[in-house]
């Protein structure tokens, strides 16, 4: 029997727990390369689209078949032929491509059936639909090269998808597409995942890759996973990137990713198909683990509304109760909430300040200065106290000061200089709880 301990699982509970509110409904485009599957994969990645599911999160599933196909075509004593990133399809590639692509479809299927017992698939009911929602079109010949029956989508059957996934079924599609006159073409997983995307408008457009993610210093393979690019600074490295010939180059799954932004897709990701719940890590973890490509930079710094504070006391009761902070009711946040800044990331609140002002005496007391324990060390707090001074000085402020019983060194550590308690302005002064001895701290604002 596996042991529950309550003191790291609960607080990691509650910490997804806005992730689950936040995507409830909303519809995800998930792209599996081949290779995955080749690597044995399958079941533990469909273990976790089943969770998500199971969390009323819409999913359509397009699965990839390079490797398979090269298989069938090895056991045909056939080559494999590819031209600017894409097979070309002769009518032997093309038998290779649908054999492949009907054993795909049947294991995919069987690994959504199963339930055994103490697994993530207990209880699971997933309704697997999959058919001819798209339709192809032939690359024709380009460059002189002939791709014969390589194809590009032409249109997604967006309305037949839409009442799939609407009554709780996952949409599986194979990267095969049909001409209005019954011709079949062999397509790639990224222009259908892209071309499904755009037509959904989906909410996430996911690519479980060979890669990594982008990284920050595209000359170190070992430099850090660039964990959020905004589409401009995307396109601006697609640019200075090579024409990418095969997954692994950097630039093959960005190109879709810039591509499926610009058509409406909110968020696209490159998560590595090799880490284990990669998908549930980028999905409900502050940073996650590989690369996403959106319009513009999640994380803001604010003022706060009245629709803020909900997740401004969530943030503060924990500090609350180990006595960090003083406790504030929610009556009180909400008279006060002109008062805060918050820094937002995709939604949920990572952090808050306030500043309250004390203009007879030419000063401002900056409270309730939190940052989430997701978040701490990646400047959040700094970023705020800027903001805090930013507001003194538009109020014409000679200075701001703390009260804190824990976090002296951090504040003095910017600036801050301690005095004695009598500083305080008269009005702050009568409320200044001396049983708490909190330490005084000021910054002068040049």
């Amino acid at each position: 029997m596996s042991l529950v301990f309550p003191h790291t699982f609960v607080p990691w509970f509650r910490a997804v727990a806005p992730y689950i509110h936040a995507y409830r409904g909303k519809t995800f485009v998930v792209a599996l390369a081949g290779e995955a599957i080749a690597a044995g994969k399958l079941n533990t990645f469909v273990q976790d689209l089943s969770i998500l599911h199971a969390m009323g999160i819409k999913l359509v599933l397009v699965h990839g078949f390079r490797p398979q196909v090269t298989e069938q075509l090895a056991a045909k004593g056939h080559v494999s032929r590819y031209a600017r990133g894409i097979r070309i399809t002769d009518p032997v590639a093309l038998d290779a491509a649908q054999e492949a692509a009907g054993q795909l479809r049947f294991e995919i299927e069987a690994a959504f059936s199963q339930g055994l017992p103490n697994t993530p698939m207990a209880n699971a009911t997933v309704r697997v639909v999959s058919g001819n929602f798209l339709t192809a079109r032939p690359v024709g010949i380009v460059d002189g090269v002939d791709f014969i029956h390589s194809g590009l989508v032409r249109r997604v059957d967006q309305a037949a998808i839409q009442r799939a996934i609407e009554i709780g079924a996952l949409v599986l599609l194979s990267p095969f597409g049909f001409s209005p006159t019954g011709e079949a073409f062999n397509l790639t997983m990224e222009d259908v995942a892209v071309a499904a995307a755009i037509a959904l408008q989906a909410d996430k457009l996911v690519f479980m890759s060979e890669i990594a993610g982008i990284r920050e210093d595209q000359n170190d393979p070992d430099s850090a996973i660039d964990t959020e690019l905004a589409l401009a600074d995307a396109k601006r490295l697609l640019a200075a990137l090579p024409a990418p010939t095969q997954p692994s180059d950097p630039a093959f799954y960005l190109q879709h990713c810039v591509k499926a932004c610009e058509g409406g897709v909110e968020r696209s990701h490159i998560l590595p198909f090799a880490a284990d719940g990669a998908l549930l890590l980028e999905v409900f973890t502050h940073d996650g683990v590989g690369t996403m490509v959106v319009d513009e930079k999640l994380e803001s710094l604010r003022e706060a509304s009245s629709d803020d504070v909900g997740g401004i006391l969530q943030l503060i009761e924990p500090f609350e109760r180990d006595g960090t902070l003083v406790r504030r009711e929610r009556t009180e946040i909400e008279r006060d909430i002109g008062y805060y800044s918050v820094v937002e990331h995709d939604g949920i609140i990572f952090g808050c300040a306030a500043l309250y002002p004390y203009p007879e005496a030419h000063t401002a007391e900056m409270a309730a200065l939190t940052v989430s324990p997701l978040t701490q060390g990646q400047g959040d707090g700094e970023l705020l106290l800027k903001r805090i001074e930013q507001r003194a000085r538009t109020l014409g402020l000679h200075s701001i000061f703390v009260l804190t019983t824990r976090t002296m060194h951090w504040f003095i550590k910017r600036g801050f200089s301690p005095v004695d308690p009598d500083w305080l302005p008269e009005a702050r002064k009568r409320k200044y709880n001396w049983d708490r001895r909190s330490q005084v701290l000021v910054k002068k604002l040049n």
